[in-house]
């Protein structure tokens, strides 16, 4: 036997009408703000795999940035 879905079980409730809710607003408002902060790089699975999370990742960056700058001999930022 085959249960009965009710009529509204798909339907928002009329207080959350949503052309009300959502007059005025704006697509991607707030994208270019959270692109200039947000800096995302895809890591191959080996390398993920070798760290257990984001900290351990900067981490090991910033010793290779150390690492480089003694290599060079440079001792500035950038």
């Amino acid at each position: 036997m085959k249960k009965r879905k009710s009529k509204t079980s798909d339907e928002l409730r009329p207080e959350y009408d949503l052309r009300q809710l959502l007059q005025g607003a704006v697509r991607g408002k707030y994208a270019k703000h959270y692109h200039a902060g947000t800096n995302l790089v895809l890591l191959d699975p080996e390398v993920r795999r070798a760290f257990r999370n984001e900290r351990a990742v900067n981490d090991a960056l910033r010793l290779v940035i150390q690492l480089r700058r003694i290599g060079t001999g440079r001792t500035g930022t950038g």
